[in-house]
């Protein structure tokens, strides 16, 4: 069965919001999921504002127009970084391990992965991946995710079947 997984990317950046930088991570991810079975049905460009970035999360989760929600910018130390923080709020469950591989993955090219707070859960039948702001990093966390993807979604939507099964 051939599915295309219906997708949000949401860039998280003051400077972009206000018309003062191109978004150039939300392009990337495009790029990326252009490989596979996904359509990029919304995008946005907002400024890093927790109540701001939980409310889109909501709204574009609960719209039920989406399995995929991918935020690109926020995931540092920085006192505006506030992805995660927006992210844990609205979602119902974390799925650690996606982010750790994500982190793992960039501390094999980058000291500064560790530095990394990316979080990755579900909110109703939506997963939603917190990925860097960086072009490269937002690319290369993605890849690291791609064969895990369409599977998680399954799961996330009620896949009956046996994991691990043949």
């Amino acid at each position: 069965m051939s599915r295309v997984w219906r997708v949000g990317i949401l860039t998280l950046s003051d400077r972009g919001a206000r018309g003062e930088r191109e978004d150039l991570s939300g392009p990337a991810i495009r790029e990326v999921l252009a490989t596979g079975p996904y359509r990029v049905e919304r995008y946005d460009v907002i400024p890093d504002e927790r109540d701001r970035i939980a409310s889109t999360l909501i709204a574009w989760a609960d719209s039920g127009e989406l399995d995929l929600i991918l935020t690109t910018g926020g995931t540092g130390v920085a006192p505006r970084d506030v992805a995660p923080e927006a992210t844990r709020d609205v979602i119902d469950r974390e799925v650690p391990g996606m982010a750790e591989a994500m982190r793992w993955a960039s501390l094999q090219k980058t000291p500064h992965a560790m530095i990394s707070r990316a979080v990755v859960g579900i909110r109703g039948a939506v997963l939603v991946v917190n990925l860097p702001g960086s072009p490269k990093a937002a690319r290369e966390n993605l890849e690291v995710l791609l064969p895990a993807l369409p599977h998680a979604m399954e799961k996330i939507q009620g896949d009956p079947s046996e994991c691990g099964q043949g």
